[in-house]
């Protein structure tokens, strides 16, 4: 098949990221003596400079590794949790209905720096002076603008200079939105890093990551970031003005933690994905359902093909809906036992199935959300507060408009790492002035009613939609691969993967560049939680016969652009090489390697 660049292949490392200082700033650490934990952190903070729109310092980062030495399977989970003061009551008592999308009420304990920073201190080599030099750099320096961060800024102009003067002074430099392919800057941002560097003493390089943990925490940042969120106030997305809830206890009292992750096995492989706090065990509830069925012999991208993963993944995320959640009571052994999913499996007919249908693992009753009408909240009204709401994915016209970020790398020891950093956007709280950042709204996602494994509570993390992957094969590390896309990330990465699986032996880039599709059926995780029942979009480079099949079995199929869904990458362990492809959409992804 056409492929837009070749699959990469040789035996001292790669990296493939969505942008291409990224995935440079990852094969020169790796060049310089690094490994892939060095690498996959000094590139997640260049992220951070050069998409602002779809990842900021204040965001989190939830991370899938293997570690070659301990031949060990890890998850490193740098997303915060709630403040200790967002109870239900507390938020809903300023006559907040839904959770803002935008604004200082919505932040979470931000998570990426101690995710990042755990990740080279347990596994790395390199210094944090050596890991932050890069993004200093270009903070100082400047990026190219994307056509997409400028595009954003304008969307966002009016209600900067309306509500939001710190972002303004930030992102609108002259008083103007930087036009495509201008020098882009953030010297406080790089102030900020360098003082971080300078606070990172100590007698060891442990010590040092620990001081600069310590100086976000519970020092300079951690004391900036609680004074901005107590004692300002700001207009967001209800349309009202709100202050924030993160306190410097909620800050200091946070760290990012290593945890087991969930596997599933399908066809020889073994796919490792979070915890229920994340989406991610939806891509294993696919695989359990999917595995029923002879997707090889249906042929790869035919209607039955389309038609019956798209089901599935209906199914697979009604139960998002219904049980996940950061509790300990999820019943994730029972989502992805033989007897529930071939249960499951009896509910996926010859048609387009309409209806959100949650299980009953285990017995449970299936509890979902009284979901709110969007025509109530603030975005229908067209007030400055509500622009710029939820993440930056894919538009209400399921156009790709911007989405998170993600990273792969492997290096010549066998290291893989893979990680998918998101929040903290330029639009989704004003700047802190004196850090050059913004919070994050992750706690959008959370459900202000009580008794919902997503229910708001103090101290817990909200469930997102972040999901990095990574799979062994006949026990063996073969391959770390994401997307962005919110909650299209387990749709557009199970279609790469299984392409891989049942493709008739398409490549790394060639299972990135086959068309993709997703199911819009499901309540989006953002805010207003809108959802599309029954509504489905593909790439139109899809045959057209295939397309007026899946219209004919009931599904409302809405052709998109024929380059438009999708952000990939990926890395590989395959024999004799490590590989490595990334997305040409956006024409900003780029793998490097040798």
């Amino acid at each position: 098949m056409f492929t837009t660049r070749p699959e990469l292949a040789g035996n001292f490392g790669m990296v493939a990221s969505t942008h291409w200082l990224a995935s440079a700033t990852g094969m020169s650490v790796l060049e310089g003596g690094g490994n892939a934990f060095d690498a996959a952190v000094a590139a997640g903070f260049v992220l951070q400079v050069a998409e602002p729109h779809l990842n900021g310092p204040a965001g989190e980062v939830p991370i899938l590794l293997w570690d070659e030495f301990a031949q060990k399977v890890s998850v490193v989970c740098g997303q915060g949790v709630a403040p200790g003061s967002a109870t239900i009551d507390h938020v809903t008592g300023l006559g907040v209905e839904v959770m803002p999308g935008t604004g200082l009420l919505a932040a979470t304990v931000p998570g990426a720096f101690g995710g990042w920073m755990l990740m080279l201190e347990r596994w790395g080599t390199w210094s944090v002076a050596a890991v932050l030099e890069p993004a200093i750099h270009y903070a100082e320096h400047g990026v190219p603008t994307l056509d997409r961060i400028s595009a954003t800024i304008e969307t966002v102009e009016q209600l900067f200079t309306d509500d939001w003067p710190t972002s303004a002074a930030t992102w609108l430099p002259g008083g103007k939105v930087p036009a495509p392919g201008s020098r882009l800057t953030n010297p406080v941002l790089a102030a900020t890093y360098r003082r971080i560097v300078a606070e990172a003493v100590g007698s060891t390089r442990e010590a040092q990551i620990a001081a600069a943990r310590d100086a976000w925490y519970r020092g300079f940042v951690a004391e900036a970031i609680a004074e901005f969120s107590t004692t300002t106030a700001w207009r967001d997305s209800s349309g009202e003005v709100h202050g924030g809830l993160l306190t410097g206890d909620d800050l200091a009292s946070w760290s990012a933690t290593v945890e087991e992750p969930l596997r599933f096995d399908y066809h020889g492989h073994t796919v490792c994905k979070t915890g229920p706090w994340g989406q991610g065990p939806a891509f294993l509830q696919q695989l359990a359902l999917l595995s029923g069925y002879d997707l090889t012999a249906m042929g790869h991208l035919s209607a039955d093909y389309i038609h019956t993963v798209i089901e599935c993944a209906k199914l697979a995320f009604a139960d998002r809906e219904a049980w996940y959640g950061d509790a300990a009571d999820v019943p994730m052994s029972d989502l992805l036992s033989d007897a529930y999913n071939a249960e499951r499996r009896g509910l996926v007919g010859t048609r387009a199935s309409f209806d959100l249908r949650p299980g009953s693992p285990g017995g449970g009753e299936p509890r979902l959300p009284d979901y709110p009408d969007p025509a109530r909240l603030a975005l229908a009204s067209g007030l400055p507060g509500a622009r710029g709401v939820g993440e930056p994915t894919v538009g209400s016209d399921g156009r790709v408009r911007g989405d998170t970020c993600h990273i792969d790398v492997v290096d010549r020891h066998g290291n893989m790492v893979s990680a998918t950093p998101s929040g903290g956007w330029l639009q989704s709280s004003p700047t802190i002035p004196s850090l050059g950042f913004s919070l994050g709204t992750r706690a959008q996602m959370f459900w202000l009613q009580d008794g919902l494994p997503n229910s708001l509570r103090p101290g817990i993390r909200p469930r997102t939609t972040l999901s990095p992957s990574l799979a062994l094969r006949d026990g063996k590390p073969w391959l770390a691969f994401g997307t962005p896309g919110g909650d299209q990330q387990d749709q557009w990465s199970v279609n790469f993967f299984l392409a891989l699986v049942h493709g008739g032996g398409l490549n790394l880039q060639e299972a990135i560049d086959a068309p993709m599709f997703h199911s819009e059926h499901f309540p989006s995780s953002f805010y207003p939680r809108r959802s599309r029942p029954g509504v489905m979009h593909i790439e139109n480079r899809i045959a057209a016969e295939v397309v007026a099949e899946l219209r004919h079995r009931g599904h409302e199929v809405e052709p998109r652009d024929p380059w438009s869904l999708g952000r990939l990458s990926a890395v590989s362990r395959d024999g004799e090489f490590l590989r490595a492809a990334a997305n040409p959409r956006g024409a900003q992804g780029y793998a490097a390697g040798r």
